[in-house]
């Protein structure tokens, strides 16, 4: 039998110096899962190996490099300088290998794994997506908060994330999508009510006249409600919520139907400001904003489907 050749890390990316020519790709798809991951743990499952057999192929390549790529902490681990120039040097022509391996650089129909806050899904990035479908582009859509989505996405699991904020560290790829912004809402029964007592253009006033006028809030500690009273009127906002529910689309349903008033993303109820259903209480030279990020998982654009979605969406942001 003739024996096989090993293939080295030079012969997929040409490295040279801080790897020996004979450093193996079981080790560096290893490395690059751990990179990706976070931890050995959860790299494990994904490598289909036993946490044990991780933890020696990471100390065998740092043997062999001679210098420590990962830093170990209670709770998983942090890359080090050389990690992050050897991931950023390995990652496309692995994922590439890795992608002609499973025959994906020729099957244009792989899925593309999407997650990002439910309401944004629904209301926004679906319907700029939906033509994408038309045209053979398979989508797996999740909804989470963003913190469980972006150690989702670092071990594997998504392709794109929506997050709310920009995540930390060098090892995730992210661009600004969008600016959200939010509005102080109430139904028009409760809006003539409050009206009554604070012009429009009273801040002042209308802050007094909502003492007396129920929130509406997703959590008990009024997040976004919490946020506007101290970017629009300067104050703490020391009132507890008289109606807490599940998620937004609740919020607005609950105020839509005359439970109180709340803050709530142009995006969610900009149609029932359209349509007379909800009245807009305040209009602020300078709305709170939230900065909507984009983030990609390396590796990912071995998935044409991906570029075409991410390349969607920036597009559609700039009318959102």
């Amino acid at each position: 039998m003739k024996k096989r050749t090993p293939v080295t890390v030079d012969a997929v990316t040409g490295l040279g110096g801080q790897l020996p020519a004979h450093a193996d790709l079981n080790l560096l798809r290893t490395f690059l899962t751990v990179y990706r991951a976070g931890t050995f743990t959860a790299a494990a499952p994904v490598l289909g190996l036993s946490q044990p057999t991780v933890t020696a192929q990471i100390r065998t390549l740092e043997q062999q490099t001679g210098r420590e790529l990962f830093t170990r902490l209670p709770r998983g681990v942090r890359p080090t300088a050389l990690a992050h120039e050897l991931a950023a040097r390995i990652a496309s022509p692995l994922d590439a290998l890795a992608a002609l391996e499973s025959g994906s650089v020729a099957d244009h129909a792989l899925p593309v794994h999407l997650a990002g806050p439910s309401e944004l899904l629904c209301v926004r990035v679906l319907p700029a997506l939906s033509p994408l479908v038309a045209d053979g582009i398979q989508l797996r859509v999740a909804q989470g908060l963003p913190e469980p989505l972006l150690e989702e996405l670092r071990t594997g699991r998504h392709d794109l994330v929506i997050a709310t904020r920009r995540p930390r560290g060098r090892a995730l790829e992210s661009v600004p999508l969008t600016d959200e912004e939010y509005l102080l809402v109430a139904a028009p029964a409760w809006a003539e009510r409050i009206a009554a007592h604070a012009p429009p253009d009273d801040p002042c006033g209308l802050h007094a006249a909502l003492r007396e006028v129920p929130l509406v809030t997703y959590a008990d500690d009024l997040p976004i409600l919490r946020r506007y009273w101290r970017t629009v009127f300067g104050k703490q906002l020391t009132a507890h919520a008289a109606v807490t529910v599940p998620n937004l689309y609740a919020v607005l349903s609950a105020v839509n139907s005359g439970a109180g008033v709340s803050v709530l993303p142009r995006s969610l109820c900009q149609d029932h400001l359209d349509s007379g259903r909800l009245v807009l209480l305040h209009d602020p030279e300078e709305p709170p904003l939230n900065t909507l990020f984009l983030v990609q998982r390396p590796g990912a654009e071995a998935n044409p489907g991906v570029i075409r979605v991410r390349d969607t969406l920036r597009r559609a942001a700039r009318d959102w």
